[in-house]
């Protein structure tokens, strides 16, 4: 992405003074979900007594058949959110504890249905194998998905985001999986004495994470008295009604909220001017739902939590109103609007 900012000329500073001494006032915009499909998902079962043996086999063992209690460890490959390519690991651990309200011998009597009670961590790197973020659910899994979760998330499981780090640093929320479709692995239930170093070549299923996903903060597009902070990129002056924008022309939004910068900048510090501090997360803009080109988004130098994003409008974007959403990460802001001719 080249990154064509001009954050260092006059008139800019000046519209940056003005942007970010405005207060900032937080909008409400939907919830963040995030779906997260998962391949090569393979469940390694405590079922060897001798620790030793361990991740030791190269074939593919047949995996003694375990009970309540048990232990296991999950392991596989993300390979895209949102429909958006990238890397990444989800490694969960488990201890069966199989509730049923008529149990059979060997079940736990209890009031739900649920399978495991477990941590998972999902380790989201973009493409490039650059650093994301990670999100950390706690749970049990099994049984029906609690009220108030997305439709898709209709496989079940109910894990509670505790944390995340980089894009997602403070997330709550909660987390499930969608129904596979017919036909589809899950997960491959193995052995934990089989070497995961074959993971990938021994295969494994595949499915999808649903998270229901509450930012501690979210992308969001500053507001000025005259409107949105959305300017001319070649004048930087603003977007208005008696000066609108043109079909194809590229424009400068300032915003809030789109998390860590590259090369870092320690939390609550301002971003430097000398290298530009690049927005780490994946950008997105869209113009009345359709993607427009992003240009470069980074740090506003001098600024803390203040952004700069540069895009294109697309060529065939409506004349009259068109609305602007910024998203960072795959969580999005409140849209704004801006009139065009």
């Amino acid at each position: 992405m080249h990154l064509q900012m001009k954050l260092i000329k006059t008139g800019m500073l000046a519209l940056g003074a003005a942007i970010y001494c405005q207060p900032i006032t937080a909008q409400v915009a939907p919830p963040s979900i995030l779906q997260i499909d998962i391949a090569d998902h393979v469940l390694y079962f405590e079922d060897a007594a001798d620790p030793a043996k361990f991740a030791t086999d190269p074939s593919v063992p047949a995996r003694v058949p375990t009970f309540n209690f048990v232990r296991s460890a999950s392991i596989a490959d993300i390979v895209a959110v949102n429909g958006q390519k990238v890397m990444g690991n989800l490694a969960a651990s488990y201890t069966a504890m199989f509730f049923r309200p008529a149990p059979t011998p060997g079940q736990a009597i209890g009031d739900t249905t649920r399978n495991a009670i477990g941590v998972a961590t999902l380790e989201i790197l973009k493409s490039d194998g650059t650093q994301i973020g990670t999100i950390v659910a706690s749970g049990i899994g099994g049984g029906a998905s609690p009220p108030g979760s997305p439709l898709t998330q209709t496989g079940g499981g109910n894990f509670v985001i505790t944390g995340g780090t980089g894009a997602f640093l403070g997330a709550r929320g909660q987390v499930g999986v969608a129904a596979p479709p017919p036909g589809v692995a899950v997960q491959r239930l193995a052995s934990m004495t089989e070497d995961p170093v074959n993971r990938r070549r021994n295969g494994g299923g595949s499915h999808r994470w649903v998270v229901n996903l509450i930012p501690m903060e979210r992308p969001e597009i500053t507001k000025l008295p005259s409107g949105p902070a959305i300017v001319h990129s070649s004048d930087f002056s603003p977007v208005t009604a008696a000066k609108p924008a043109a079909q194809g022309e590229i424009l400068s939004l300032f915003a809030t909220g789109l998390g860590p910068v590259t090369p870092g900048v320690d939390p609550g510090k301002p971003f430097p001017s000398s290298p530009l501090a690049v927005v780490n997360s994946p950008v997105e803009v869209t113009v009345n739902g359709k993607a427009a080109e992003v240009i470069g988004a980074a740090g506003y130098p001098g600024a803390v939590d203040a952004y700069q994003v540069n895009f294109r409008l697309p060529p065939d974007t409506a004349k009259g109103t068109a609305t602007i959403q910024v998203t960072a990460a795959w969580i999005s802001g409140a849209p704004v609007s801006i009139p065009v001719q």
